[in-house]
């Protein structure tokens, strides 16, 4: 079940809070703490609060601060975007929003508004922001002034491109729809919409999208001469007093707002006359145009009546006037309680709210994307503090790593090496390292120096290894950092940053050991692709893997997948698909798929299948129809190093994929190897994945 559902518009003016307003009601129905979150307003709270943040807070009096509700200003996040700084307003917004969600049953989540600068960027934004929480969408469109088949075509072309995006479509509104359409619009998109897309037709309805004389009074920056009382009555259109008091009164109709000069003085008080009479439809107010107020006489006699619809007074001439209220478009506001109330009822008589509870708690996420899987990675990391020892003090890579991670109060660390020259170089870097928080070490000068050789003597002794040789090897920063991690006054160990490979876990392999039931030590990377999060495995050890070690390998690289909060379906590679192609190497792809399948009936596994098939759902429905993991592989098996080594490399370099890794996995405690090239991000992410680890 999806505790999050994300409501966007491809245009300005759709009527989504109508759609906002009712998800909250019907949520409040089902649980009892329900969160509201706009990613990004318009303007700051201190020139104007967002109107639709505040009618919801204010009518469902949701307890929530107003500033936890969004994220940005729409200036703020303008500058990102123009910085080519995207990916900042994502790992903030997540940020944000995540730090309110576990207080919430449910969050409703509104997308931006689409008025004013930058529109351009606003549906990839909001579909991107959507994608990251894992939310699925209901995506609200407007009949405005569209014929029926402009209406279908923008439906469908607003369908595409959020499935193009990989967003799953919860509900599609199209609102403020021509009665005389309804049914029209209705069964052409029902017949070419997804079965699974729950559709929704609401008429337009004036009571709705007219504008109230506050609303107007607002929007001319008017000053209010009369009926204060009385602000909140409905325009539905307006005319121009600008002709004979009797040809001007055929041309009232109910609700009507009057423009006329300030200086008309016949017109403004037939006006009210006729308000007040049986025989004339229900006037909304007037407004005064000219910077022209009336006489005192005037406003006595007006002063003196019982009932006075809002008269304003504006600076401006009545053609502009009349231009500014033709454009005004109406917005439910926490004041008008009336339309909050009729909003809510049209969402219940148009939406079919039980299909959409229905699919609320039967909606899974599909997959996960590279910001979120860091920001849970990052999390689950601070939830169980653990102690990690670096051995490479003497990389400046390291160093680096080591103060971002200690800024964010992540992990604690020992970082070995000369503790002066360690020291030094946080000076030169000019790094912000509180030393007085790590625990520098010296692996001949350290305290446990004549212990860890002992247990080492003890370890190996039987494996030709000699007292003398113990001292020797203890001197070495991967065994002393390994023996801290076995004896455990470390819970992890990374290295790898100016070492081999081999020097890395060569020590891990002699006496920290694999796990019970488990014979290879293998790796992972963590590929965070441009829209999701696919595990490789083996891409740094094994050369090449028998069919059972292909098959531990698979199994292995599962359990990781699953461990850090992906799905895993597991694609064994091979360069033929399914019975297709024949060879000693498809064969032993074939073998290993059948002892994952044997021992462990509960993986969703598929092999031998090509890379394409695996990742591509078009072309695996066509080699491998009805599998469950043609198409939407999260976890892929290379049959040899070579090829994963060589892939994992070509996808990071030709897409700019971030690769996480290589992840050790098979060993009784957590050691983890870096690339020699490995950048600080690298070294960050692979300590926090340690931490993880280490938690169990």
């Amino acid at each position: 079940m999806t505790k999050t559902v994300f409501i966007a518009s491809a245009e300005p003016h759709s009527g989504k809070s109508l759609i906002a307003l009712g998800l909250v009601d019907m949520l409040l129905g089902k649980a009892q703490k329900i969160g509201y979150f706009k990613p990004i307003i318009n303007a700051p709270a201190s020139e104007k609060k967002d109107v639709h943040i505040e009618t919801v807070l204010s009518y469902f009096n949701l307890p929530i601060a107003y500033d936890e509700t969004y994220a940005y200003t729409r200036p703020q996040a303008m500058r990102l975007m123009e910085a080519d700084r995207q990916g900042d307003i994502i790992d903030n917004v997540i940020h944000k929003f995540k730090t309110q969600e576990d207080r919430y049953d449910f969050t409703v989540v509104e997308g931006s508004d689409f008025v004013g600068e930058g529109t351009a960027f606003e549906f990839d934004a909001n579909m991107s922001i959507a994608k990251n929480l894992g939310a699925p969408v209901i995506m609200v469109i407007s009949g405005g002034s569209k014929t029926t088949a402009q209406l279908v075509n923008t439906a469908l072309t607003v369908w595409r491109n959020v499935e193009a995006r990989e967003v799953q479509m919860l509900a599609l509104v199209a609102n403020k729809i021509s009665p005389d359409q309804v049914d029209d619009v209705r069964s052409l998109l029902r017949a070419q919409l997804p079965e699974e897309i729950i559709l929704a037709v609401v008429p337009a309805d004036k009571d709705l999208q007219n504008p109230s004389m506050k609303e107007i009074k607002e929007q001319l920056g008017g000053k209010l001469l009369f009926g204060e009382q009385h602000l909140t009555n409905q325009v539905d259109h307006f005319i121009t007093g600008a002709m004979q008091v009797p040809n001007f009164l055929t041309r009232i109709a109910e609700n009507v707002l009057i423009v006329t000069p300030g200086d008309r003085a016949d017109i403004l008080l037939i006006a009210l006359q006729a308000n007040a009479s049986a025989n004339y439809p229900r006037v909304a107010g007037l407004v005064l145009t000219g910077g022209l107020e009336p006489d005192a006489p005037i406003l006595r006699l007006i002063e003196g009546l019982q009932t006075v619809v809002p008269v304003l007074a504006v600076q401006t001439g009545t053609f502009l006037t009349t231009t500014t209220i033709g454009a005004i478009q109406s917005r439910i506001t926490a004041d008008n309680p009336k339309k909050i109330r009729l909003a809510i009822d049209t969402f219940n008589r148009y939406i079919d709210v039980t299909a959409l509870q229905e699919r609320i708690v039967t909606f899974e996420p599909e997959g996960i994307t590279p910001h979120m899987f860091q920001y849970r990675l990052l999390q689950w990391a601070k939830s169980q503090r653990k102690h990690i020892v670096l051995p490479e003090g003497d990389d400046d890579r390291i160093l680096r790593a080591a103060a971002r991670l200690l800024s964010e109060d992540v992990v604690d660390l020992t970082i070995l090496g000369d503790p002066a020259a360690i020291a030094a170089s946080v000076k030169r870097l000019g790094l912000n390292l509180d030393l007085s928080r790590v625990q520098l070490i010296d692996p001949a000068h350290a305290e446990n120096y004549n212990n860890y050789v002992e247990t080492l003597y003890e370890l190996r002794k039987t494996k030709n290894v000699n007292y003398d040789m113990a001292r020797d090897m203890m001197r070495d920063v991967s065994y002393f950092g390994s023996m801290m991690v076995y004896k455990g006054h470390a819970d992890g160990m990374v290295s790898g940053a100016v070492h081999t490979t081999q020097h890395t876990i060569r020590p891990a392999l002699q006496f920290i050991k694999t796990k019970p039931g488990v014979s290879v030590v293998s790796s992972v990377f963590f590929m965070c692709l441009p829209d999701r999060v696919a595990v490789f495995g083996d891409c740094a050890v094994n050369p090449n893997p028998t069919a059972e070690q292909l098959a531990e390998i698979a199994v292995s690289s599962a359990e990781s997948s699953r461990r850090f909060g992906i799905e895993p379906r597991v694609a064994m590679l091979s360069y033929s698909s399914g019975t297709s192609g024949e060879g000693a190497d498809v064969e032993k792809v074939r073998q290993a798929t059948q002892l994952v399948k044997q021992r462990h009936p509960e993986l969703k596994v598929e092999g031998p299948i090509q890379y394409d098939a695996a990742v591509d759902p078009m072309v695996g429905r066509q080699k491998l129809p009805g599998s469950e993991v043609a198409g939407q592989a999260s976890v892929l098996i290379f049959p040899d190093l070579n090829t994963g080594n060589n892939t994992y490399k070509a996808v990071q370099r030709e897409t700019g994929a971030l690769a996480i890794g290589p992840v050790l996995q098979g060993l009784n405690k957590p050691v983890n190897d870096l690339s020699r090239g490995c950048t600080v991000e690298d070294v960050y992410n692979t300590v926090i994945i340690t931490a993880i680890q280490a938690q169990g």
